[in-house]
């Protein structure tokens, strides 16, 4: 549109003529937006709102007398603020290139100013302290020319010939170098040992991969082994298989043929023994009976025979006192005495033999032979007294 006007982001639009800006100002200060600006009466100039840059070479003297060449680089705008574009378009806006220039100056003075009461070692190794009382210092000055400072840097600190920075920096260096080789020797030594390491670690690798090839090729060796083996060992387990179902139906066989013959042979014989051990003994049990019935018989028998014959062995006995002589001394009493020994002695015989029967019975048992019932008295002779006398009278003549 026709005498409208806008400034760019970075630029503030100075309107003149008309009425007067902000606090008497000349100009009327526009940023952001456009402005309707009538051609012929007012003018139009534009003022940078972008960053620049000014920078300062200077040979400064520290407060130890040294020369010292620093080299700074300042980054420095137009204020935002009204008032700054105000102060800065005033003097600025017919050269703004002028504005690099007199930043520098004014940092340089005052540059000189701050290093001429430092020592060369505060410079070198305060720096930062150093920029931040320049940017102290330089601060109001800058403000009324409506220049802010966003940063400045130090570049570089020479001090020429003089060589007192090298000095100043000798020790330093030779513990950075004493350092450096501790450090490379470190270094060397970490690597030969991560070297040897490493050797050992590839020796232990091919030992452990030598053992497991070793170990597969066995495995391999034992399966071939193995399968070559395998169809006689088969062969084998299946022979042994069928002895021994065979052994078994062997076995089976003669334990059956042993229970036939047990069934057929040893059963019955042991049947027919039983048999005609039972047989024996109910016959030796008939033959007792009747031994010992005989012998109760005969024992009857022979006392009976026995008695019988008393009264003849009693005669005989007798008749064998008959031409003895014999002397009575008590007279017929004395007669008793001898006829009752005498029958005495003829029971005394008949026990004695029957005695001697019931013994000669005992021993022979079942087999013994039977009395034929007939006595037959062995040669008699005359018996004696107790008290070793003959019987055949009270006293000898």
């Amino acid at each position: 549109m026709f005498g409208y006007r806008v400034p760019a982001p970075d630029e503030a639009m100075l309107i003149s003529g008309g009425r007067r800006g902000l606090g008497g100002a000349p100009f009327r200060v526009v940023t952001g937006h456009g402005k309707f600006v009538l051609p012929v009466f007012r003018k139009t100039r534009f003022l940078t709102l972008s960053m620049c840059e000014s920078e300062v070479t200077e040979t400064c003297v520290t407060k130890q007398g040294i020369s010292l060449h620093v080299r700074a680089v300042i980054a420095f705008k137009v204020g935002n603020d009204t008032e700054s574009i105000i102060n800065a378009g005033q003097r600025f806006l017919s050269d703004q290139d002028q504005m690099s220039i007199l930043t520098g100056r004014i940092f340089a003075g005052h540059l000189r100013s701050i290093i001429g009461s430092m020592t060369v070692e505060e410079i070198v190794t305060e720096r930062q302290k150093l920029a931040a009382e320049v940017l102290d210092t330089s601060k109001l000055e800058m403000a009324k020319i409506g220049l802010i400072v966003d940063s400045l840097q130090i570049q570089s600190i020479d001090d020429g010939d003089t060589g007192y920075i090298d000095a100043m920096s000798a020790p330093h260096k030779a513990a950075i170098q004493r350092q450096a080789q501790i450090a490379q020797a470190q270094a060397t030594q970490a690597s030969v040992e991560a070297q040897q390491v490493a050797a050992r670690n590839q020796a232990e690798y091919a030992r452990q991969t030598a053992i497991v090839q070793a170990e597969y090729s066995a495995e391999v060796d034992r399966a071939q082994a193995q399968a070559a083996q395998a169809g006689p060992l088969a062969q084998a387990h299946a022979q042994q298989e069928v002895l021994a179902a065979q052994t078994e139906l062997a076995e089976r066989a003669a334990q059956l043929r042993q229970q036939q013959l047990v069934a057929e042979i040893v059963r019955p014989a042991e049947a027919e023994a039983e048999r005609i051990k039972v047989l024996a003994i109910a016959d030796a049990e008939r033959m007792k009976i009747q031994a010992e019935a005989a012998a109760s018989h005969d024992r009857v028998a022979l006392d009976r025979m026995l008695i019988d014959q008393l009264p003849l062995i009693v005669k005989e006995a007798a008749g064998g006192l008959a031409g003895a002589n014999v002397n009575v001394l008590n007279g017929a009493d004395g007669l008793g005495e001898i006829a009752a020994g005498l029958v005495a002695q003829g029971l005394t015989i008949l026990d004695s033999v029957r005695q001697n029967l019931s013994g000669q019975n005992g021993q022979n048992g079942q087999g013994a032979e039977q009395p034929s019932g007939r006595l037959e008295l062995p040669g008699y002779s005359r018996p004696e007294k107790e008290d070793g006398t003959d019987g055949g009278s009270s006293s000898a003549s």
